[in-house]
């Protein structure tokens, strides 16, 4: 396994990557050079309005998106991902030669063409671009991956955008410009030579071409499970935040700013660098696994700044040039997208079956270029109907995103409870890990693990990448706050035979049912808390689970949290607030996984007793 940076010399990766930053540097280069052309030189190809094409040229270069997302996704499951890739890259090349010519004639028809073209390289490159990742990736690399990958993209957009402009700026007949996209497209189609090769996921699929039934296909098959397809839409929205932003940066750097070029260069910069840095912090923040509870903090942190972009907004006279405010509004607004958007893309990445996963990427797309059209509808109305100013439409945008955050986090609780853990490891633990890998990746298993306070589940929830049912005790689970939270996360209340006989079968059936569907479980088997920091003998209900359903046992030990806040030392929990002070260092020890045949209560319970002594 090697880190994210570390990536960047492995070969599995690294031609990769430069094959898609290429790409994305290409698309940027061409079409921004069209658009300074179009902008600034309109007359040497057209007597057609200059506005007019600048707001039409955009959606050309989107449209292919909508029309064959859903039939590539198909293609990139059916084929090597790798030729694929190398396919998309000969044909960048004839395209970059079409544009090549229209620059020189001044043609815009073939200009216009190879905009259209452009766009549909990326819709076919795209599938094949974030399902690569995980067929090369190690589970605990995709976070740095995707990171890196998002990081490359924007830095490529940004780079390409200045270029575009710059080549157009200093030779507007077009020969620069001509001659750098069709340099870059060589380089790029060298670079995917390197690529390793990636077998196809699903080489029997028959592709449907007609566009409507596949891409109708392709959503509902995004939409079978709930949150890959609540990631896809929260993606999504971020495309739609982003687009509302970037769309409005020229106006708002000449318009309130009373800046130039050079003041919008350094906003689209600053934003830019922000995504970048968000993107590659996701794997120190995430410790390695795919971490959704950065998904809210990623939230948060848009909408906070985001509103605060609207305070910071000079709103009488032009200063000039942009404050420090405005530009610590955009760099954080920039970090918490990366923050936002690179856990999500592990995430579907990760759940999502191999065989279908171009085909879920590819409604990614299909929802992305919707989302992004719809931007600039909806800003449209909001300024030119509803007069908002730009920084009120920022604004707008910004609450906005609360309420779709707390939307799909309501339909989706694992993303809120998640960042609770998240935050609960960051702020008053520092966590160590070891043997997390022994947790099965997939399928079922019964985690079981000492008890020693009432944060047990959120530290065991925070290490594993994977959602666990916890069995709890009744009287906790039906705590009036707090049922809702546990009823969320499905946990499973179970109740001793003397209190409430029916509550312990109902148990029983929840936990066989939990893992004849492939889920992991976990229970305490001491049945209680410790009161006096020592492990406790583990109960006989574990033998009766096992016996129903044989399923593998990991064993796991915590350490650290006996005299914490959330323990019983000393009488009752949570009576003394900061009891050893923020950042205690606590640690989960695993075992590789037991077979269920002959497990007793006894054993498991000196399996965890000798972690506890490591």
């Amino acid at each position: 396994m090697s880190s994210q940076f570390g990536l960047m010399r492995e070969s599995r990766f690294r031609p990769f990557f430069f094959t898609q930053f290429l790409g994305a540097f290409n698309d940027n280069v061409f079409k921004t050079a069209l658009i300074t052309l179009v902008t600034f030189h309109a007359s040497q190809l057209t007597t057609i309005d200059s506005g007019t094409l600048v707001t039409l040229l955009p959606g050309l270069f989107i449209l292919p998106y909508f029309i064959f997302s859903a039939p590539f996704g198909q293609v990139s499951d059916k084929l090597d991902k790798d030729r694929v890739a190398r396919a998309v890259k000969v044909f960048e090349i004839a395209i970059m030669c079409m544009a090549a010519y229209g620059f020189l004639q001044h043609q815009l028809w073939a200009l216009i063409s190879a905009l259209f073209l452009m766009g549909l390289h990326s819709t076919i490159f795209g599938p094949v671009k974030y399902a690569y990742l995980s067929h090369h990736l190690y589970p605990e690399e995709l976070v740095g991956g995707n990171g890196m990958v998002e990081m490359g993209t924007f830095v490529a957009i940004l780079l390409g955008q200045v270029l575009g402009a710059w080549l157009i700026i200093v030779h507007p007949e077009g020969g620069i410009a001509s001659i750098g996209v069709i340099v870059i497209a060589i380089l790029g189609w060298l670079v995917s030579r390197h690529i390793p090769r990636t077998p196809a996921a699903d080489p029997t699929l028959i592709i449907d071409w007609n566009p409507v039934t596949s891409t109708w296909r392709n959503l509902r098959m995004a939409n079978t499970t709930r949150a890959i397809w609540l990631s896809l839409l929260g993606i999504s929205w971020f495309w739609f935040y982003g687009a509302t932003l970037l769309s409005q940066f020229p106006t708002y750097a000449k318009g309130i700013i009373g800046g130039d070029e050079k003041t919008y260069i350094a906003m689209l910069s600053i934003f830019s660098t922000g995504i970048g840095v968000g993107s590659l912090l996701c794997e120190k923040l995430s410790s390695g696994h795919v971490e959704i509870g950065l998904v809210p903090f990623g939230a948060i942190g848009l909408t906070v700044f985001g509103v605060d972009l609207y305070f910071a907004t000079p709103h009488a006279a032009l200063v000039g040039e942009l404050t420090f405010r405005v530009i610590v509004d955009l760099i954080l607004i920039g970090i918490f997208g990366g923050l936002y958007i690179v856990p999500l893309y592990a995430l579907i990445q990760s759940r999502t079956a191999k065989q279908y996963q171009s085909r879920v990427i590819a409604a990614n797309n299909i929802l992305n270029a919707a989302f992004m059209v719809t931007s600039a509808v909806v800003s449209l109305i909001l300024l030119k109907y509803l007069k908002m100013s730009i920084a009120q439409l920022f604004l707008a945008t910004a609450i906005f995103n609360a309420i779709v955050a707390i939307y799909i986090y309501s339909l989706v609780p694992e993303f809120l409870m998640r960042f609770i853990t998240w935050l609960l490891v960051h702020s008053i633990y520092r966590l160590k890990k070891s043997g997390i890998k022994y947790i099965p990746e997939e399928g079922a298993a019964l985690l079981i693990c000492n008890h020693v306070s009432f944060v047990d589940p959120l530290i065991i929830m925070a290490a594993c990448p994977r959602p666990i049912r916890f069995v709890m005790d009744h009287n906790i689970f039906n705590l009036p706050i707090l049922k809702f939270a546990f009823r969320d996360a499905r946990a499973i209340p179970i109740a001793p035979a003397k209190e409430n006989i029916a509550t312990l079968d109902q148990a029983y059936e929840e936990i066989a049912a939990a893992l004849s569907a492939g889920e992991l479980v976990a229970i305490f088997p001491e049945g209680a808390i410790t009161r006096d920091g020592e492990l406790q003998p583990f109960k006989s209900g574990v033998e009766k689970i096992l016996a129903r359903t044989p399923v593998p046992v990991v064993p796991m030990a915590l350490r650290g949290l006996w005299g914490s806040f959330f323990s019983r030392k000393d009488g009752s929990a949570m009576t003394r607030p900061l009891r050893r002070g923020l950042f205690n260092r606590i640690s989960l020890m695993v075992e590789a996984p037991l077979s269920p045949i002959g497990v007793s209560a006894e054993s498991l319970q000196q399996r965890v007793k000798e972690l506890l002594t490591l």
